[in-house]
């Protein structure tokens, strides 16, 4: 199909968790189902949930949604600068999917390298956009943070850069979106308020006829065309970036299913892991630390951690180690993915100081392994019988005393993980739970508790629609073809 090419659309917001992320990801599947080549973009993403690109590197979990809704792999260009939390006030910086350091959220705002990043982010954009057209941008918190602006990579300096027509997001769920609408356009410069072509309010609830007259008082206010008013959906599931909402999916387990207990972790990662197996119908997957949930769970998973010292502490200071091991005694199975492999095995080694003053600590002894943390961060895709998957993690496992028994063995010749049995097992790798072969492995010896008719789950498929029907939602409540002649507008 011969397209027009359409200008960069920025998605900013009036704060954060307005729903940017997922209105950029609407887009990218909008544009590629009307015969575009669009790609997203997002110059720096704060986030635990990370993934690992073909290449080996890593960008925000965000960015790579985005990009398979848009139907390409994702690259480091996408996302060329994470952060990702260390505590509440450094963050790992990773730049171009490599790791360079950890840093102080202060000394970061406000150093002289603030200009070598813009730089990378600026140069990552251009490269992008040589590619792939539109480029769906996505701007990061609220766009009026007067305090930050000198040093703003990601919202309005970067839509002067991408010379992008910037869509102001607001969320009328939390309260307030005359105001904080009105005031963000208000507080910017003469130069960018004149980027801002239109206004989505999203998270509505009710009657839509009750905000028509609301619509047209913001754009008489604003002077900007109000492009959209989004509903607050339900039923519609695409990943989300972080785990806020982990703690309402904790429920006690069910009969007539397999229980799966994921161990409610502090420092939880990549929670992502375990989407398939929630939906899985011959499975009940809640998250708990509770020590009576876990003894009733027929499978637990101890996840990933961006605090793996730190929350093997707080396994064993509040319990929960203590009700693993006697679970796993009584006859569930344990599964330990990434941090929580690490986790299961005799000791955790920190010589170097990697994530902080704790040298050693005995680890849950499920698995005859120890781990020793390094400063080099493994990031790869990888490919193995049962299916694929990515790894990102520091820390190097070996055998303690006992011969190698790998989980996994992956294409390219080399092993993963550690193998006991069917009810004791350990892995590096995220997302092989996506792969229904592991997943019949793993729920196999509970098979006598399910309808042995249902049909394993096809992720794929299920990614698949629900991008569509996010993208037929949005089309449904956004003027679609006043926001192309926006894009189309060239002066």
């Amino acid at each position: 199909m011969n397209v027009k090419k359409l200008h960069p659309v920025m998605l900013a917001g009036t704060g954060s968790d307005v729903g940017k992320s997922v209105l950029a990801t609407a887009l990218c599947r909008i544009f590629l189902q009307d015969g575009y080549h669009p790609a997203p973009f997002k110059a720096q993403n704060m986030a635990l949930n990370s993934y690992a690109t073909p290449e080996g590197l890593e960008i925000g979990r965000a960015q790579a949604v985005q990009a398979e809704a848009a139907g390409i792999p994702c690259h480091t260009d996408m996302n060329p600068l994470l952060l990702k939390p260390q505590s509440d006030h450094t963050s790992q910086v990773v730049l171009n999917g490599v790791p360079i350091g950890n840093r102080d959220a202060y000394d970061y705002f406000r150093e002289a390298g603030r200009e070598e990043l813009r730089r990378e982010v600026c140069a990552a954009f251009d490269r992008l956009s040589r590619r792939y057209n539109p480029i769906v941008l996505e701007g990061a918190g609220s766009i009026s943070e007067l305090n930050l602006r000198n040093h703003d990579l990601v919202n309005m300096p970067m839509a002067r850069h991408a010379d992008a027509d910037v869509l102001l997001v607001g969320d009328i769920d939390r309260g307030g979106v005359f105001a904080s609408v009105y005031g963000s356009i208000a507080l910017q410069t003469p130069e960018d308020k004149k980027r801002i072509k239109g206004i989505i309010i999203n998270k509505f609830r009710g009657d839509l006829r009750l905000f028509e007259e609301g619509r047209k008082m913001l754009e008489n206010l604003c002077g900007i065309p109000v492009l959209g008013v989004v509903p607050y959906y339900d039923g519609i599931h695409i990943e989300e970036e972080d785990s806020v909402d982990l703690a309402a999916k904790s429920m006690r387990a069910e009969r007539g299913k397999i229980n799966v207990a994921v161990v409610l972790l502090r420092h939880l990662s990549n929670f992502t892991d375990f989407n398939v197996l929630e939906r899985d119908p011959r499975v009940h997957l809640f998250y708990t630390n509770n020590t009576d949930d876990l003894l009733k769970s027929d499978i637990i998973i101890l996840p990933g951690s961006k605090s793996t010292l730190s929350d093997l502490c707080e396994l064993r200071r509040n319990g929960t180690a203590a009700a693993i091991i006697r679970a796993h005694r009584e006859g569930a199975t344990v599964l330990g993915v990434c941090g929580g492999y690490q986790m299961m095995g005799v000791e955790i080694c920190d010589p170097l100081h990697v994530e902080g003053n704790v040298e050693r600590l005995p680890g849950l002894g499920l698995l005859p392994v120890t781990t020793t943390m390094t400063g080099v961060k493994v990031t790869r895709q990888v490919v193995c019988d049962d299916g694929s998957g990515y790894e990102i993690h520091m820390g190097e496992t070996r055998p303690l005393d006992a011969a190698p028994s790998p989980l996994l063995h992956l294409n390219d010749g080399t092993e993963d993980g550690y193998y006991v049995d069917e009810h004791t097992m350990g892995t590096y790798v995220h997302g092989i739970l996506d792969n229904p072969p592991f997943i019949e492995k793993l729920l196999s010896p509970f098979k006598e508790k399910t309808d042995q008719t249902v049909q394993a789950f096809d992720y794929k498929a299920f990614k698949n629609e629900q991008y569509d029907e996010l993208a037929d939602y949005v089309r449904k409540h956004l003027d679609i073809n006043k926001l192309y002649k926006i894009l189309r507008a060239y002066d």
